[in-house]
């Protein structure tokens, strides 16, 4: 049975990028509340030096660019960690439907109509993965 890139790279950590391991880093670290901490003293720091700003516009733009960019890094590694967390999990249900059809099959000497059930099964597993 093929393995895919994602059970590959489970049981091989060795293998795994730099990008890969920095974004499972990343993920672990914004999904906490530090994180949210963070960005919430990031607001309110922002918020206390409005009279440090020469004009309100110039502080506005700060903030929105700062959001702007910690939200365009976050978008594509949160992305990339949930394609990769998708993948497992359809390799996992792959593995599960396999076995059920290998079984289905041992136990089609007793119903036939198992034969029919556990193909439409394995053409199911078929077609996810090739997506």
């Amino acid at each position: 049975m093929e393995r895919s890139e994602a059970a590959e790279t489970r049981t091989q950590d060795e293998h795994r990028t730099g990008f890969e391991r920095f974004v499972e880093s990343a993920h672990h670290r914004v999904s906490r509340a530090p994180f949210f901490i963070l960005c919430v003293a990031i607001v309110v720091a922002w918020f206390v030096s409005a009279p440090l700003w020469p004009d309100l516009k110039s502080w506005q733009v700060a903030i929105h660019t700062v959001g702007s960019v910690i939200t365009l890094l976050l978008l594509v590694l949160l992305e990339n960690a949930a394609r990769r967390a998708d993948e497992a999990s359809q390799e996992k249900l792959n593995v599960i439907a396999e076995a059920v059809s290998e079984l289905m099959r041992s136990e089609a000497r007793h119903d036939p109509d198992l034969v029919e059930a556990a193909q439409r099964l394995r053409d199911a597993v078929g077609l996810e993965e090739r997506h």
